[in-house]
């Protein structure tokens, strides 16, 4: 990470907007983004109604306690989810995801997700790798993307987006 020179960048307040500059100058491989979010009761219960997942460890105490955790947990894919953060402030295109979900996540719960792009190609083609940690530093979760960094045209048309106050962009 920093010992050999590249990027650690966190997205927190303006950052969605270096982020983005970020990705039409140029994101190289060893560069490490880093998001930081706390999950909530209400995130939980909401992801399950658009998702339509009501499996009983994310509603029902006693189901929860009977599979033998502490409480209700929060959806994988919610926590995973937060590669999305990242991929949409880049315009990252995912082409694959491989998940691999190791410990529980509660609402309250903070996790920290740290992305580092592994492979980057001219063309666009990237890979990158994510784990997830919790406020105890414990490794909740790990995934391996691919997908599409913007390229050449691409980059020209971000860059005009951020030089237009980048209005699609709610957290710029």
């Amino acid at each position: 990470m920093a010992e050999n020179c590249h990027s650690l960048l966190q997205i927190r307040g303006s950052m969605p907007s270096f982020l983005r500059k970020k990705a039409v100058h140029g994101l190289t491989a060893g560069d490490v983004f880093v998001i930081t979010r706390t999950f909530t009761w209400e995130e939980t219960e909401k992801f399950g109604d658009l998702t339509r997942d009501y499996n009983p460890v994310h509603y029902d105490k006693k189901w929860a306690r009977a599979k033998k955790f502490d409480t209700l947990i929060c959806h994988g894919l919610l926590v995973g989810g937060m590669v999305c953060e990242f991929g949409g402030q880049v315009g990252w295109l995912a082409t694959g995801m491989d998940f691999k979900f190791l410990k529980l996540v509660y609402p309250g719960d903070t996790i920290e997700c740290r992305i580092t792009i592994t492979q980057m190609e001219e063309n666009g083609r990237a890979c990158a790798e994510g784990s997830f940690f919790n406020q105890k530093e414990v490794l909740v979760a790990r995934v391996f993307l691919k997908g599409r960094l913007p390229a050449g045209r691409d980059k020209d048309l971000l860059n005009q987006m951020i030089d237009q106050g980048d209005p699609t962009n709610k957290l710029a």
